[in-house]
């Protein structure tokens, strides 16, 4: 692992983004040292629509990491490719290369085809406010209906395989949304059940959003 002690990094989070619960599953993971700053996210008075975040991240979004006084990474999936490529211990992608194409296409799936048609501060937010569960709900199921299969083919213990990579990290997220969302997880065993496996590893275990310093009381565990 690289020296832990040669790079400030500081996370820019927010206890509910599953962009950034991604990123902070990973960090947890390999043992990184890292600060976190929160944002308070709101849709039209947030922190991260101000000049001062702006500046960090121009697209106004958690997770962005910043790195030393210079560097500034955005978008949670180039934030996780660095970090395991600057701290390869543990490593989170295979070495066989078709084993890592398995691992990068599970995260697409979640990331590009599911997570962004329930964001509550984006898409949701422009939907009228009693059809939103139900568009949410559409969307997840229809993601999770390919995600299932795609894991008969792939999975072991975990997404790809009996090793935790880069798709368990970004599916622990997306169970926690379709949770809140409502959706039924009985047409997706496989999901549930490496999902229930991800819950007992305690880097997942401590990145929850119910363990974060900005979650609201009422919620914190």
């Amino acid at each position: 692992m690289a020296d832990q002690n040669t790079e400030c990094l500081v996370l820019y989070s927010n206890w509910r983004s599953s962009s950034a619960w991604r990123v902070r599953i990973v960090l947890n993971v390999k043992n990184i040292l890292h600060d976190l700053k929160t944002i308070r996210i709101a849709i039209d008075d947030g922190e991260q629509l101000s000049a001062s975040f702006l500046s960090v991240n121009p697209m106004g979004r958690v997770p962005a990491l910043e790195i030393g006084c210079n560097d500034v990474i955005i978008e949670s999936p180039a934030i996780m490719e660095y970090l395991n490529e600057r701290y390869p211990l543990p490593p989170l992608l295979p070495v066989d290369l078709i084993e890592r194409a398995k691992v990068r296409s599970i995260c697409q799936i979640i990331i590009s085809d599911i997570q962004p048609l329930q964001n509550s501060t984006s898409v949701l937010s422009k939907i009228e406010e009693e059809k939103r569960q139900d568009w949410a709900r559409f969307w997840i199921n229809k993601g999770f209906t390919a995600l299932e299969v795609v894991l008969r083919k792939f999975s072991g213990r975990y997404c790809v395989g009996n090793t935790v990579t880069l798709a368990d990290c970004c599916l622990a997220p997306q169970v926690f949304n379709a949770k809140s969302f409502h959706v039924d997880l009985g047409p997706f065993p496989k999901i549930r059940q490496i999902s229930l496996e991800l819950e007992k590893i305690p880097a997942f275990q401590r990145a929850h959003p119910y363990l974060q310093p900005d979650c609201p009381e009422d919620l914190k565990v």
